[in-house]
């Protein structure tokens, strides 16, 4: 692709926002067009559950700021429905045709659903803004409050509410919250965090069904027990935005996690496997390869981390752009601040299979973990020990790049 040619950026969030602007500071002079199906312009998601539910901040407030030197069109309130690869052309849901030379897809992920029936009212999800705004009101009317769902999200809604002073039941299916994102022995320690602050847990249990026509008035647990609540947020994952794209010859990842295969530049694949030169993916879509060997080749592993938009945002431009760049080393890595621990981790601590702590200090809520398989370090977790991340980060580089180069 060269410098004159026009890009079309579909989703108009961080990822879509970072990778047009590593396109223009790899001098891509070109027409840019960025597509987005909210009517307002880029925002920072993960504020939503940390800091506005509680009122720290406004919605107003995550807005992120834009490049003066952009230069970009802007399409708000518009979806992209379909792909026409042999004529590189995008279809959006008002009929208009947008042809590109490079397309960088971007399109993030949506809430999963409820599998039965709602009520009318009272039920929430937590993906955008007038989700966010919606929850918040419902939070400061009053609880009590059931959180369905005790991964990161649930964890931290529940967090949320209960710094509101609102009644709060958290059900998981795991035994432990965060179970996939920290691993059982981390887990344990946030489940007593929980407990302590006065969330009540009900660990190993699923919802059967959420009760009321027009209003929410409770819900039914799997171990028969019934729960009355005024509202709910359902915290049962994502799932990548990728229903438009079949049928378009790129390869979806046909993991638990969905998105689109890539390879180790971003570049998405064909269905045979072949990277394709003019289509880059991004963000909670994308789902690129892992470094590390599973069954004699790399996962594809999509993780929905702010960070991996953040960190790919320069490879896949510079993919797109045809520049033979070294492939970004990269380390996924999330943060929470729930209560009054600050969580944060780098690596993949879902491949570990042991856990070993090197601090764990409930008085003063210090926690150092590292996580490893066989004789490799794929992760690591401080609580209120941010400092200690770095020497683990180079560790896990190491490990993961290294030491496959040098045998």
């Amino acid at each position: 692709m060269s410098r004159g040619e026009s890009v079309v950026v579909v989703g108009a969030g961080l990822a879509g926002l970072r990778s047009a602007t590593a396109l223009r500071e790899r001098g891509f002079t070109g027409e840019i067009t960025i597509v987005g199906d909210e009517t307002h312009g880029p925002y920072d998601r993960p504020g939503l559950s940390k800091e506005v539910l509680t009122g720290r901040r406004s919605v107003l407030d995550t807005d992120l700021p834009l490049p003066t030197d952009l230069h970009a069109r802007w399409s708000p309130g518009r979806r992209a429905v379909s792909l026409e690869r042999n004529r590189r052309h995008l279809i959006l849901d008002d009929g208009t045709t947008l042809a590109y030379d490079g397309l960088v897809i971007a399109t993030g992920a949506s809430a999963r659903p409820w599998p039965g029936r709602l009520p009318r009212s009272g039920v929430h999800t937590l993906r955008g803004r007038e989700d966010a705004t919606a929850l918040r009101r419902a939070l400061v009317d009053g609880g009590p409050l059931l959180v369905v769902g005790a991964g990161l999200l649930g964890s931290e809604v529940a967090s949320a509410a209960r710094t509101l002073g609102l009644s709060v039941t958290l059900v998981g299916a795991s035994p432990r919250p965060m179970e996939r994102a920290v691993g059982p022995v981390v887990g344990s320690v946030l489940a007593g965090v929980q407990r302590a602050a006065g969330v009540d847990l009900r660990l190993g249990t699923t919802v059967t069904a959420l009760l009321g026509r027009s209003a929410l008035k409770g819900a039914l647990l799997s171990d028969g027990t019934r729960v009355s609540i005024r509202t709910a947020l359902l915290a049962l994952g994502a799932l990548p935005n990728t229903d438009w794209l079949r049928g378009s010859g790129l390869r979806l990842n046909d993991g638990a996690s969905g998105g689109i295969a890539c390879d180790h530049r971003g570049r998405a694949l064909e269905a045979d496997g072949r990277p394709i030169s003019d289509i880059v993916a991004l963000g909670d879509v994308a789902a690129p390869p892992h470094p590390l060997p599973h069954d004699g080749s790399p996962a594809h592993l999509n993780l929905g981390h702010w960070s991996e938009a953040v960190d790919h945002a320069d490879t896949v431009a510079a993919a797109l752009l045809g520049h033979e760049d070294p492939a970004h080393e990269a380390v996924p890595s999330f943060w929470s601040d729930q209560f009054d621990l600050r969580i944060r981790s780098v690596g993949l601590p879902m491949l570990a299979e042991r856990t070993e702590i090197h601090e764990h200090d409930p008085v003063r809520s210090r926690l150092e973990a590292t996580y490893h398989r066989g004789d490799r370090i794929v992760g690591a977790l401080t609580v209120n020990r941010t400092s200690r991340l770095a020497d683990h980060r180079r560790r896990i580089v190491d490990a993961w790049y290294r030491e496959d180069a040098s045998r």
